[in-house]
């Protein structure tokens, strides 16, 4: 499998690329790439571009790519997921997966009952996170974290899209009831699960309850079903 790495922009019609310092490390330090390798390069804007080694050093490693094309394979249908965010190993999990799956943006919820929210070392690890999820995919479009959010202000805001909460009760909409929807925004509570007030200002704003079965899932576990 050719290897793929991130630049933050490709040459309409190829040209030199150089890596940037995280993935000229891992090219040289990890890949061992050398003069003449063929690799493949994504922009995380939905383009990719054939592209070969034109020099390595210690730190830096230099390519030539050919002209980029439009690639982004995504799903048709457009996922945005809000979720109070896991312990950081367990978050790093869900984002490898919602990743690979085609998640187009997460909004991380500071909830009623979040026990800590996530701090800035945490999130700049989470968009590397990302990175390597495309990488190993195939995904040309990088899936967009937003800045950490208190669930009341995001539940305020406008959002376009079918509306949904993950939470039991009379009522809740199931997984069938999504299939056909060409957007859906969801919302991911904590571990403590979403305080009524929580539930009732989301349903105030036009989110319906959905169940995601008998059992009791883990914050990622929620989310990936939620993806599919």
């Amino acid at each position: 499998m050719t290897r793929r790495y991130y630049v933050e922009s490709l040459p309409e019609n190829g040209g030199v690329v150089n890596l940037s310092k995280d993935e000229a490390g891992h090219a040289i330090r990890v890949m061992r790439v050398q003069i003449g390798d063929a690799i493949e390069l994504f922009d995380g804007k939905g383009y990719e571009a054939a592209a070969t080694i034109e020099s390595v050093t210690r730190k830096e490693c230099v390519c030539i790519s050919q002209a980029k094309l439009h690639v982004p394979r995504m799903p048709e249908r457009v996922t945005e997921l809000a979720v109070a965010m896991p312990k950081p190993e367990r978050a790093k999990e869900m984002v490898e997966r919602i990743t690979e799956l085609g998640v187009s943006k997460l909004i991380p919820i500071i909830a009623d009952r979040t026990q800590r929210a996530p701090t800035e070392s945490v999130m700049s690890k989470l968009e590397r996170v990302v990175i390597e999820a495309c990488k190993q995919c195939g995904r040309n479009t990088l899936m967009q974290i937003e800045s950490p959010i208190k669930s009341s202000d995001y539940f305020l805001q406008s959002h376009d899209g079918r509306l949904v909460i993950a939470h039991q009760g009379d009522g809740a909409l199931s997984m069938r009831d999504l299939l056909v929807e060409p957007k859906i925004v969801a919302a991911v509570g904590p571990e403590g699960g979403w305080t009524i007030e929580e539930v009732e200002l989301a349903e105030s704003r036009g989110f319906q309850r959905i169940s995601l079965g008998e059992r009791i899932y883990r914050i990622e576990t929620a989310a990936t079903v939620l993806s599919t």
